[in-house]
């Protein structure tokens, strides 16, 4: 009886190692089959280098502060402007090449950025962070005041060191520099108060 039982035993045990075994290869099939279905939902870096829309968490920027975000395998910058720097965008105007962004239009900035502060909410300013004349990246330099190879009145901005191009903190050009054009505005929009999405304005 005892020997009956021991075997019934081992049966019974037998039968649980199998339907764990197979309990578990299942649930890592359906994880194998899951991750790949889930991950197609996001852009892939092909994706991303041919120009998919990338969003940015500006919850933590503070005013003063810059964030750099990668889209299309170039720098875009987010600056959050203090309320001294705005202030100070229109003291320059006659100093500048293009105040109003009115050359080459369609490519410098979509129609909701072609306004005196560049941007579609004043604070922040959005712009793809390469020069427009060879290509190079320009370096911050938002302190104001007297400083090497830039004028006494300086109210904050951009210096491109390869060539000596200045740019405002609008991303404008001054005269007689050697970039030609203002900083590009990517398209882009506000999903909420702290997220932004660059390379896309017309999200459904």
């Amino acid at each position: 009886m005892s020997e009956a039982i021991a075997v019934s035993n081992l049966n019974d045990a037998s039968k649980r190692t199998w339907l764990i075994a197979s309990g578990c290869a299942g649930a890592v099939g359906g994880v194998a089959a899951v991750v790949p279905f889930v991950s197609s939902f996001l852009p892939s870096e092909k994706a991303k280098a041919a120009g998919a829309a990338v969003e940015a968490d500006i919850s933590a920027l503070a005013p003063g502060e810059k964030l750099t975000v990668e889209w299309r395998g170039k720098p875009v910058w987010v600056v959050r402007r203090t309320p001294e720097q705005l202030a100070a965008l229109p003291k320059h105007n006659d100093q500048l090449a293009d105040p109003k962004s009115e050359r080459k239009p369609a490519e410098q900035a979509p129609e909701y950025a072609r306004n005196e502060v560049r941007s579609r909410k004043p604070e922040f300013l959005v712009v793809v962070g390469i020069c427009t004349h060879l290509g190079c990246s320009p370096s911050d330099k938002f302190k104001p005041g007297p400083q090497p190879s830039l004028p006494d009145d300086w109210d904050g901005g951009f210096f491109c060191p390869c060539h000596g191009s200045t740019f405002d903190l609008a991303g404008r050009v001054y005269k007689n520099k050697p970039a030609p054009d203002n900083l590009e505005v990517p398209p882009h929009m506000y999903l909420s108060d702290t997220k932004l999405l660059i390379g896309d304005d017309k999200k459904a």
